[in-house]
């Protein structure tokens, strides 16, 4: 698998994900974000179809959201 050329901090995540994506088609994303969705999407930072998750988080949400993003 090629690797991204890019390093942390060096592009957002939804810029990062399009380019996974690019790489993988079909790749699965899950956002976690300390900022509210809400907040997000009207921002435009996140399209409404995003899966997405908020910080904090327990392990047991995070463990149900990645099931339910790879189970979609």
């Amino acid at each position: 698998m090629a690797a991204l050329p890019v390093q942390a901090g060096d592009i957002a995540g939804r810029e990062l994900a399009d380019k996974a994506a690019e790489l993988r088609p079909g790749l699965k994303v899950l956002f976690a974000s300390g900022y509210f969705e809400g907040a997000l999407v009207s921002k435009g930072a996140l399209e409404t179809d995003v899966q997405f998750i908020a910080k904090p988080y327990r392990m047991k949400a995070l463990a149900q959201k990645v099931e339910e993003v790879l189970g979609s």
